[in-house]
């Protein structure tokens, strides 16, 4: 839906696609769905849901045993992004470095686009 052509939307890092595989192992699911939805101080926060059926608008990334299919509202949004896992002493999750946030609130679980993103796709 939206994209460069032979580039992927998102890349998933070694580790990420190791825990995706993982859940996915675990759930029986087809792999995680990646969107944004309004909400969090920033604005905006990112959603991650398991998939059973994939969504033929979706955008799909693969990468060594783990799938993400990315929300068609979401793309420009989430375009360029990079999706890690991490664990540390405290905490363990999903990471994304995002080149299209422009703000995030201290905590890091909202994050603010350019209004120019937010104006174009209506969000």
């Amino acid at each position: 839906m939206f994209g460069i052509p032979g580039k992927q939307a998102v890349s998933i890092t070694s580790k990420a696609a190791a825990q995706i595989a993982k859940l996915m192992a675990k759930d029986g699911s087809k792999g995680l769905r990646i969107g944004v939805k309004k909400g969090g101080c920033a604005g905006m926060e990112y959603t991650m849901d398991y998939v059973h059926e994939i969504d033929p608008l979706d955008e799909v990334v693969e990468q060594d045993g783990g799938r993400v299919m990315i929300a068609p509202m979401a793309q420009m949004f989430l375009f360029g992004t990079e999706i890690d896992y991490e664990v540390s002493l405290l905490e363990a999750g999903f990471k994304f470095r995002n080149p299209n946030v422009v703000d995030a609130c201290g905590c890091g679980e909202s994050i603010k686009f350019d209004e120019s993103l937010s104006a174009t796709n209506g969000a």
